[in-house]
């Protein structure tokens, strides 16, 4: 059994969780004491990793199941565990569904308490939950209709600030204001941005399959500056967030390590080395999330 999930954590790139938790942690502090910044405590923290890990582990997982045909078929990923018999549907879809349930009894935290443990009095994380799950599961089957995939993507990832600003600001503070939105966006753009690079790997595979990716649509070289101008976005609402939520020199100086991390990201793809760009994205998350912390604790 153990190692059935060390295969199924392999498969849904477990170690990937960096890219959006970070983004969910800056929410945390920027909500934290009814949306006024500062330190949310490490009960409520907990629960935003909790949730962040199951939630992510369950859309990974729809999306191996409802992709486990393309992926047969692409020389790329056609290793991959479920295709190869190494984890069975039926064992991918248990998995599935008790991160599910995991997912929406930590939510139900936030609301009702554990013994003398959590229960903030905040039931909109618990009514959210559900739904949340449904649209990052229903990623997986937009490739097949249309290119605004990536964005669908993007938006499922923009869900992770946002719902962490309603799980910790409520129910002394607003459940939504500019900041978590324009956070949101930058995530949005930047996850469509790097999906897009990402996508030109697969770009005979895409037009051989009817598949929507921009890079079929388009072409690789036209979609490349449709990311270049989404990653020019995500430094302009990284900029913007610095005003809404008052964060100093220490934010802004990440936020220009991240424009160059990103001007980086774009001069490896012309060199097609695809992989290393991607993985930039991993550091640009923790930077500006480290960035953050220590700003909004320092003031």
């Amino acid at each position: 059994m153990v190692k059935k999930i060390g295969l199924i954590l392999e498969m849904i790139k477990f170690s990937h969780t960096v890219f959006a938790l970070p983004f969910a942690i800056i929410a945390a502090f920027l909500a934290a004491n009814a949306g006024r910044g500062g330190f949310c405590g490490f009960q409520k923290l907990l629960l935003i990793v909790l949730c962040m890990v199951f939630a992510r582990s369950v859309a990974m997982t729809f999306n191996r199941i409802a992709d486990a045909h393309f992926d047969a078929r692409n020389p790329r990923t056609l290793d991959r565990a479920i295709p190869t018999g190494k984890v069975s549907p039926r064992h991918a879809w248990l998995f599935l569904l008790t991160c599910a349930t995991a997912f929406i009894a930590v939510t139900f935290l936030f609301w009702q308490p554990l013994g003398p443990w959590f229960g903030f009095g905040n039931y909109w994380p618990f009514i959210f939950a559900l739904p949340v799950l449904i649209f990052v599961c229903l990623y997986s089957f937009t490739k097949r209709f249309t290119w605004l995939s990536h964005f669908w993507l993007g938006a499922a990832l923009m869900a992770a600030p946002l719902g962490t600003w309603i799980a910790i600001s409520p129910p002394h503070g607003p459940a939504v204001t500019t900041v978590p939105i324009v956070l949101g966006s930058a995530v949005l753009v930047w996850v469509a941005g790097f999906d897009i690079i990402y996508a030109c790997q697969d770009f005979e595979i895409d037009l051989r399959d009817g598949l929507f990716s921009l890079p079929a649509i388009i072409g690789k070289s036209p979609s490349l500056w449709v990311s270049r101008l989404c990653h020019s976005l995500t430094i302009t609402f990284l900029l913007i967030l610095a005003q809404l939520a008052h964060l100093g020199k220490i934010y802004l100086a990440a936020v220009l390590a991240t424009a160059l991390l990103l001007i980086i990201e774009h001069l490896l793809v012309q060199r097609n080395h695809v992989k290393a760009a991607f993985d930039l994205n991993g550091i640009v998350s923790i930077l500006l999330a480290a960035a953050v912390i220590v700003d909004v604790m320092s003031r």
